[in-house]
Order: structure tokens, then sequence, then C-alpha cells
């Protein structure tokens, strides 16, 4: 279950919109800086697991671990997705006054 749970209750409601698009919404309105580093973080957060899953599977294992997890797991992988927008957009929003 994710912390975020709650927030996707009634999404339209809340967000006024989708974790996805108001992510966009967020972004479009932070400074390019600030975006950079939080999207930067993001990548080198990404590389490191694809790295670690690479060197287990090779690129080709990965490549169809991937492809068969998201067949098998497409629900929970679309909530999570959603949870990693808000999380994302979170950090964005905290750091907008600094």
């Amino acid at each position: 279950m994710s912390k975020f749970e709650a927030l996707f209750e009634d999404e339209d409601n809340i967000f006024g919109g989708s974790p996805q698009s108001k992510f966009w919404d967020i972004i479009g309105q932070a400074s390019d800086d600030l975006v950079k580093h939080e999207i930067d973080k993001f990548f080198e957060r990404f590389t490191a697991m694809e790295m670690i899953l690479t060197k287990d599977h090779g690129e080709d294992g990965l490549n169809k671990l991937i492809t068969d997890f998201s067949f098998s797991n497409g629900e929970e992988l679309e909530y999570n997705k959603k949870s990693t927008y808000v999380e994302l957009t979170g950090e964005v929003v905290c750091r907008l006054d600094s």
C-alpha cells in the first residue's frame, strides 16, 4: 500500500486532474534549475537501479523482465506510477520557495 493511496481515491476532487497532469502543471511553473535538479536526481536513481539489475540479468534479460512484469502487474504498476508522480511533484513543490 502506497503512502499516497488516499490521494488517488478521488483524483479530480483533490488534484483537479490526475497526478501526471498536476506534475506537468507544477513543473511548468517551477524554475528550470529546480526542475532540472529534481529530474536529474530521478534519472540518477533510475540509472543506478538499471545498472544493478543489468549486472544480475543482462540487458536482454532485464528488458524481458520489465516486459513480463509490466504485463503481469499492469494495475499495480499504474498505481505506483501515480505514486511516483505525486512524490516527484511533492519534491518540486517543497523546493519552490527555496
